[in-house]
């Protein structure tokens, strides 16, 4: 294969090109010609065809519409056949009766895009969706409803529930989106892990089952419905695996097909944790035993995590990022390798369908202690079923797995010696070549950075008197410590947060007066004796305030407050606060969960004894003045008193501070860096970006080298010890305005706004490393020549492609060389064996491309440059916005 330049994107659109052409596709309706979806023993059926599916999770709300279709033709590209969706309740009916199928709530356009691109789509009712979603999907006001207990036979809850099941599967029909009206749905889910606490609710969680595959199948939806984590699923729903590996899975009937609903691609973060990183290694091992091992349909939880806007995250303590280590991250960006290295391995399997198809189970053959392979094969009892086979040829594949987590193995199969990297899968599509190992990496890495847009949100711009420079000032206002809401209400007693704030916000301040007496002073002073705050449980933020000044705070789940204070002699206005930091999103008996103040209160130290704060009276206020006044809204600056900030202000807690910025140029994903900041909530012209806090991951536990081999967890091979857990935040580009885009940002604890940056997000440089013992790229393994057999494998070569994100092209090749390199991305050097022209070579291919690709053969390099060795080539490439070039990336 000769070095090649980049002629076409391989076809990756730009997103406005693929935008108008698929919203002229939604108008037409122009997705599918109906058909039918059942299923066997081995596969989903899909208009008379077995398949084997590949899905990719991607939450609608965790994007804006405006990247749905970049993120789902990334998603196709990538080498899926299925997007698979969760529904959020909470999101669609925040308030009982009120719906919300607007903006990134948009569940029909998200679908009818899923459409338009050809792919099915496997949507996830539940409505519990646990998802790291605040309260897990479900709406706060359904802990409201008389007699409620969640998740039970409990009849109040399944009223509720049927209601919004019915509705969303109503909505999809009227909306001709179910595969036998001509749309992608091939495929429905009612609950979500029930299996894990099902035996906490005794005989009513056994009910409970059995009446939502009832009630599910009522619906006429026309398309198998599963359970995932139900091993008592009934026989009319499919029960389907979650985790990080489900190769020993098996469904609870011979008739039913082995599905993955969930395999853990990453996993999510707390604040204050380190980033958790699943080797794209692992990964691939993981996906290519389970349809070694007899798996049909396999989905990515997540393909694309996306972000936790607003206050969506769910908990206790979620970051905003929902990353997810996915192969799209957050702000759509491919991750390379993992999105290139399981794009080839999906072609791999799918060279592979047709006799994964054919076969009702393959058939095992030890190969040593611990290696093994299972093949598949048409044979004489499936002959006349309908899979996805080439021709009249008889198919044979095979998987050959060495599941040492140690050692290479050189195997014997079919007359052929095979070397197996430990804790790795080969995939045989003919039975003979190999064409992918799950352990041999031939993906590019792309390594993403941050490029601030300003030196500081103080926007230094050219100013009218002479040219000079000057800052655009911060302006600022203080949230009021005291009473302000006409709607506070004064009653007896401690009163449970969610009870009374109904998750309206995150913040429920509690207000009552302490009389100190001449005898409290004596007292304290002759026993040494000092106050303090006493409370048996609080969740997730406890904050203490006694006359206006903030005495100390208390951070945990459920944790135990013994806070000292110090009051004055006569009446003290003594305030508390609680926060949320997320709503429970997992467990049994969510609707007990609560949050705030639990079990007995009360005020230590007092010469009469102790004070039981549940005797008190106090003035409940919900929320924050600024929130009520929605100073955050773009427009606001006649609602609130706001003055300018000095350069010099000391930094103050629960202070408001507003600013204004230009777009960045260009179309790179935008960041906002709060790294300066403590902890709090920001909005982008209105637009609420999330929560914020700058917590620390402990300096220990993280691995300078992941050795992917041997079974994940989500401690293994963590990053970023020492450092924040999130710093940047993600603005989506649409909504931003060219100027004049409005910063709102609510600040905790105290932080520098002056130091608050604008930042693009972009992968700047790409580097490759692929040797001549690399298999050659999977697409030529598909071309017809070879099918037939006019073309030999022999003449098949190894290659490296090198692909700039959108917009952007190789502007610089850093370092290259064919022969033995040494090192590792963005530390390479040459090593004894070095081809002198290798630079010129992938300069020559690559250079003001957005993409290329160079074989890895002595012929493209003019001759061997070692005689006798494994020969690499290992590129290192800068990347650059092709609008600084002034020309067209193609």
């Amino acid at each position: 294969m000769e070095a090649t330049r980049g002629r076409k994107r391989r076809g990756r659109l730009l997103v406005p090109l693929l935008t108008v052409m698929i919203n002229m596709s939604i108008a037409w309706g122009n997705f599918f010609k109906p058909f039918n979806v059942s299923y066997d023993h081995r596969a989903l059926i899909i208009d008379g065809h077995r398949r084997m599916l590949i899905s990719a999770g991607i939450h609608y709300p965790r994007a804006t519409p405006e990247m749905w279709p970049g993120l789902i033709a990334k998603s196709k590209e990538g080498g899926v056949d299925v997007i698979q969706t969760y529904v959020f309740w909470n999101g669609h009916e925040p308030a009982r009766g009120q719906y919300n199928f607007e903006g990134r709530y948009d569940i029909v356009k998200f679908v009818k895009i899923v459409a338009a691109n050809r792919l099915y789509l496997h949507l996830r009712i539940g409505p519990y969706v646990c998802a790291e979603w605040n309260f897990g999907g479900f709406p706060v006001w359904l802990r409201d409803v008389p007699g409620i207990e969640f998740r039970t036979d409990n009849f109040p809850f399944k009223v509720e529930m049927q209601h919004f099941v019915k509705m969303m599967v109503d909505l999809m029909r009227e909306e001709m989106l179910f595969s036998w009206q001509g749309g992608p749905i091939i495929m429905l889910q009612i609950e979500n892990e029930y299996g894990n606490i099902e035996g906490s609710y005794g005989q009513g969680g056994k009910e409970y089952v059995k009446w939502a595959a009832r009630m599910a199948h009522g619906l006429g939806a026309g398309v198998p419905w599963v359970m995932c984590k139900q091993t008592d699923a009934p026989e009319d729903i499919i029960d389907a695996c979650n985790g990080y590996y489900c190769d020993g899975f098996k469904p609870n009937s011979n008739k039913k097909p082995i599905f993955w609903t969930e395999n853990w691609d990453g996993w999510y973060t707390s604040w204050g944790g380190r980033l958790p990183h699943r080797p794209v290694e692992d990964l691939a091992f993981a996906v290519a035993r389970f349809f070694e091992r007899g798996g049909s349909f396999q989905n990515y939880y997540m393909y694309f995590g996306g972000s936790n806007f607003g206050r969506t995250s769910g908990g206790p303590f979620y970051i905003t990022s929902y990353d997810y280590d996915a192969p799209i991250d957050e702000y759509g960006l491919l991750s390379e390798p993992k999105w290139g290295h399981l794009k080839d391995l999906h072609a791999a399997i799918k060279l592979c369908e047709p006799a994964l198809t054919a076969a009702n189970s393959p058939q095992y053959i030890k190969l040593g202690s611990k290696q093994e392979a299972h093949v598949y094969q048409e044979n004489i009892q499936t002959e006349g079923l309908n899979s996805t086979h080439y021709g009249n040829q008889r198919s044979c594949s095979a998987f050959l797995a060495n599941i040492d987590e140690h050692r290479a193995a050189t195997v014997k199969f079919h007359g052929h010696s095979y070397t197996l990297p430990p804790w790795s899968v080969s995939i045989l599509p003919d039975c003979r070549n190999t064409v992918f190992n799950t352990a041999k990496v031939a993906a590019q890495t792309s390594v993403k950075a941050v490029e601030t847009q300003f030196s500081d949100i103080t926007l230094l711009q050219l100013a009218q008197n002479g040219g000079s420079y000057g800052p655009k000032s911060w302006i600022t206002i203080k949230e009021p410590i005291s009473v302000w809401s006409k709607d506070n209400f004064t009653i007896e007693g401690i009163l449970e947060h969610l009870n009374v704030t109904k998750d309206h916000s995150d913040y429920l301040w509690y207000f009552t007066r302490i009389y100190v007496s001449d005898e409290d002073i004596a007292f304290w002073k002759e026993n040494k004796v000092i106050p303090a705050v006493n409370i048996d449980s609080i969740r997730d933020v406890l904050r203490i305030f006694i006359n206006d000044q903030h005495i100390g705070s208390v951070i945990g789940h459920w944790v135990k407050v013994v806070q000292q204070v110090q009051f004055q002699r006569g009446y003290n206005d003594f305030m508390l606060l609680t926060q949320t930091v997320g709503l429970q999103n997992y467990g049994a008996f969510l609707e007990r969960d609560g949050a705030g103040i639990r079990g007995q209160a009360r005020l230590t130290g007092f010469k009469n004894g102790d004070i039981d704060l549940a005797d008190l009276t106090w003035t409940y206020q919900v929320g924050l003045k600024g929130e009520f006044l929605q100073i955050y809204a773009k427009d606001d600056d006649e609602k609130a008193e706001w003055t300018d900030l000095s350069l010099d202000a000391v930094p103050s807690i629960f202070t408001w501070y507003k600013t204004y910025f230009d777009a960045p140029s260009g179309t790179d994903p935008v960041a906002i860096d709060l790294g300066s900041m403590g902890k709090g909530q920001a909005w982008v012209n209105g637009h609420h970006i999330g929560r914020y806090w700058t917590l620390v991951a402990p300096k220990y536990g993280c691995q300078s080298h992941c050795d992917y081999r041997g079974a994940y967890n989500s401690d293994k091979c963590t990053t970023n010890c020492g450092k924040p857990t999130q710093t940047w935040y993600h603005v989506p580009r649409s909504w931003l305005q060219v100027s004049d885009n409005a910063l709102v940002i609510f600040e905790e604890t105290g932080g520098n706004p002056f130091e608050v940056s604008i930042k693009t997000r972009s992968a700047q440089v790409v580097c490759s490393q692929v040797s001549d013992s690399h298999y050659p790229p999977l697409q030529k393994w598909s071309h017809p020549d070879l099918k037939l057999g006019n073309i030999s494998t022999d003449v098949l070569t190894p290659a490296m492609h090198l692909q700039c994100q959108d917009g952007h092209i190789i502007s610089s090749i850093e370092f290259a060389s064919y022969g033995t390199p040494q090192g590792s991305c963005q530390n390479f050097s040459t090593g004894n064996c070095h081809a002198l022209n290798s630079l010129a070579v992938v300069s020559e291919a690559c250079q003001g491309r957005n993409n290329c690709d160079v074989g890895i053969s002595n012929a493209v390099f003019g001759g061997d440059p070692c005689h006798g060795i494994v020969k690499t080539l290992a590129v290192e490439a800068k990347c650059a916005s092709s609008s600084n070039f002034g020309f067209d990336q193609y």
